[in-house]
């Protein structure tokens, strides 16, 4: 797990990512109610923030997010975990095989 100043990345470290159905258990476990959603390969976001706590787990493909505040950007694969807290600017182009996510709000 890494922490910085306001994100929460949690790899995974294993080749064969958990189902849909899992993940969706542990957010439900953590009182998430997640939703899907997905993007097709160079989708891009330009930098915004939210009013709420993200939560995002990448079910397929890839996503890169850039945290211009941070002055880095954090690649995410299947299975792997983003924690963006409300306020953080952020912006996001998909992969080349596109990109499908669970999200949830705290």
């Amino acid at each position: 797990m890494q922490n910085f100043t306001s994100v929460t990345i949690i790899p995974w470290d294993s080749p064969n990512p958990h189902s849909e159905d899992e993940i969706r258990n542990v957010l439900a476990e953590e009182n998430l109610k997640p939703y899907a959603w997905g993007n097709s390969p160079g989708d891009v976001y330009q930098a915004h923030t939210h009013r709420y706590h993200k939560v995002i787990y990448v079910l397929q493909g890839s996503i890169t997010f850039g945290l211009p505040e941070e002055g880095r950007q954090v690649a995410l694969k299947a299975g792997d975990r983003l924690e963006l807290p409300a306020g953080t600017q952020h912006n996001a182009i998909v992969g080349e095989n596109g990109v499908r996510c669970l999200e949830a709000h705290r």
